[in-house]
């Protein structure tokens, strides 16, 4: 599974879009569109997705009720 994979399921199962997603780190949309399709994310940024998305990341994202992706 891809990072972009990852990312799109774990938006979905916060229920969120990607532009929300994006509004909460403080970058456009666009921006972080752009930054999907080439996949390049720091440690940090990821940590940063995952916070985020109420989840911890640790080669995936984790969610409090032990939900994996």
């Amino acid at each position: 599974m891809t990072l972009r994979q990852k990312i799109d399921m774990a938006c979905a199962y916060k229920g969120i879009s990607q532009a929300t997603l994006a509004r909460a780190l403080g970058i456009t949309p666009a921006t972080f569109n752009a930054r999907l399709k080439v996949c390049k994310f720091s440690q940090e940024e990821m940590e940063k997705i995952a916070a985020a998305l109420g989840c911890a990341y640790t080669f995936g994202f984790e969610f409090p009720d032990g939900t994996r992706i």
